[in-house]
């Protein structure tokens, strides 16, 4: 007979620690972790696009030219190399092409109707505003890399915080056209260069981190007339967020102390017979 609370002496001899905890490396890190820098720079860019605007630094024509370029290039790239990374993926240009005209028809449409939607609104509550959507798109955007064919929740809200967003900020600005060019930009910038970034990620890591890279000089360039404050503070965040974290994670991961044994909960194993 043995009492209640016996432990025999073999009973820790099964005992495991940290079997299935993943080590993680420094450069990894620094590369994984680049995506947030990249989705910071990318909404920053679009900010300082609106400010030279708005300030008329750059034309509606120059903007519409410029982001309408981009999109027909990005489109040829990845209507050419997405069967690379699928087989089965099937690109219907046609369908796409008219799918695109069809929204830009709906955008200049609108612009008059959007450009008037807040002018009641005074423009410090349209800024704050403004602020707030881009931080819930910030949290809620999708850092994954998976290519996807559906946009799911919560990147869905996402995109749709960072549209009204751009909507908010174009109701500020003086002509139907501009309004019409920073709209059709948003849609581009914010729905559209997520899904060529993860597949760009996709088909070459080394192009990903060099488009990272282009985006926080641009960005930087960008800010280099409006606020030098901005461009510290931006600095700040990418050197934190790229090289502080990573090390912070992996000087912390020592302190992780994961116990196995045969006190663990049975794992069934099935078995699939493929041929039937």
């Amino acid at each position: 007979d043995y009492p209640d609370n016996y432990v025999d002496e073999t009973f820790l001899e099964e005992l495991q620690k940290n079997v299935n905890v993943h080590t993680y490396k420094y450069w990894t890190l620094v590369r994984e972790t680049s995506v947030v820098s990249q989705h910071f720079s990318s909404m920053l860019i679009f900010l300082g696009i609106f400010i030279h605007l708005y300030n008329k630094n750059i034309t509606e024509n120059t903007l519409i030219f410029s982001s309408t370029t981009l999109l027909v290039i990005l489109f040829l790239i990845w209507s050419s190399k997405m069967k690379d990374i699928d087989s089965r993926f099937i690109v219907n240009r046609l369908g796409i092409i008219k799918t695109g005209i069809l929204l830009f028809a709906i955008l200049l449409n609108f612009s008059p109707i959007l450009k008037t939607l807040t002018e009641e609104t005074s423009s410090d509550t349209i800024y704050a505003l403004t602020v707030i959507f881009f931080i819930g798109n910030v949290i809620l955007h999708d850092y994954g890399g998976k290519i996807t064919k559906n946009i799911k929740f919560p990147d869905s809200l996402s995109i749709n915080l960072a549209i009204f967003a751009s909507v908010l900020l174009a109701s500020r600005l003086s002509s139907n056209k501009s309004v019409f060019g920073l709209l059709a930009f948003a849609v581009e910038w914010f729905a559209l260069l997520p899904f060529f970034l993860r597949f760009l990620k996709k088909v070459s890591l080394t192009y990903y981190l060099i488009s990272t890279v282009v985006f926080i000089i641009i960005a930087i360039l960008l800010f280099i007339p409006i606020s030098k404050v901005v461009i510290v503070t931006f600095c700040s965040v990418v050197f934190f967020v790229n090289f502080i974290c990573p090390s912070w994670l992996i000087s912390v991961q020592k302190y992780k102390n994961q116990i196995n044994g045969p006190w663990d909960e049975a794992k069934m194993k099935v078995f699939v017979n493929k041929n039937q």
